[in-house]
């Protein structure tokens, strides 16, 4: 008569794959204090990840390329739909950064990172990635909404132009509208940012809910300001630099970024493991 072993060996074993929810629950969330040269190693750490997984950096680099020449397509010829595929965008963004961050994550345990991996590893996170989602579009609809609330205030007109829009901008004269157009873009884009920080890559590492993946993501931000405000004007400054020359240097700056932020994500909260074996 065979006997049942009592302790069978777990289905998955994939050293990759995050604990149970319960177990994830049972731990507490800590955060790790941060320094200001943390976010160049974060960013050093990417270019490690782009040379070690070049295929897969290429990939992502192309979509997230694609994505912005259609943003700019749309805003040259029918600016009034920018917003809404602004928040197409948003949507589908979340879903192709957490492929980075997928990668990073095989590579930091030993794994050799895969496409086909990358593509599907938000398919067992759909409820909380949808839900933050939910938030992050929200967010960017009543930022589209409050652009042309302080536009219309401004100068009592219809939908603009781009080209409207532009010599409104950077007309001397308009300083007025500037800057009540900037705080205002300011507030919101601080709000999405603090939000999103490290959510993502805490939903794929913990399988946690939306609201604790949001809030620890704002904790980060708040206890660690002048950093996260540094992390912040770096990546603006490299987005904003990638999009010279229709936007090609995304093809480096967007897996770059994506595979820093894992880091990011990595150094500002406590590896689960870590946790409890400290306690």
């Amino acid at each position: 008569m065979n006997a049942t072993p009592s302790n069978p060996v777990p289905e998955s074993a994939d050293p990759a794959r995050p604990p149970a929810p319960d177990a994830q629950a049972a731990q507490p969330v800590t955060l790790q204090r941060l320094g200001l040269a943390d976010p160049f190693r974060w960013l050093a750490k990417g270019l490690q990840d782009v040379r070690a997984a070049p295929g897969i950096a290429v990939f992502y680099g192309v979509c997230f390329w694609g994505m912005a020449l259609v943003l700019g397509w749309v805003f040259r010829t029918r600016p009034e739909y920018t917003m809404s595929l602004a928040s197409g965008c948003l949507l589908l963004g979340p879903f192709l950064a957490m492929g980075l961050y997928d990668t990073s994550r095989r590579r930091e345990a030993g794994l050799q990172p895969a496409l086909s991996e990358s593509l599907t590893c938000w398919d067992s996170h759909i409820g909380s990635m949808g839900m933050l989602v939910l938030v992050l579009v929200v967010l960017e609809l009543l930022w589209g909404r409050a652009s042309l609330v302080v536009f219309a205030v401004f100068f009592n007109t219809g939908m603009p132009s781009t080209t409207g829009v532009l010599q409104a901008i950077f007309n001397p004269q308009n300083w007025s509208f500037v800057a009540v157009y900037a705080l205002v873009g300011g507030m919101f884009a601080a709000l999405v940012f603090s939000t999103s920080v490290v959510s993502i890559p805490m939903i794929l590492d913990r399988d946690t809910d939306a609201l604790t993946a949001g809030i620890t993501s704002m904790r980060v931000v708040l206890e660690n300001p002048l950093v996260m405000l540094l992390w912040g004007a770096l990546i603006t400054t490299i987005v904003a630099l990638s999009l010279w020359f229709w936007g090609v240097g995304l093809l480096l700056a967007g897996p770059v970024l994506g595979f820093a932020s894992w880091h990011a994500y990595r150094a500002s909260v406590t590896p689960p493991n870590t946790i409890s074996a400290g306690a």
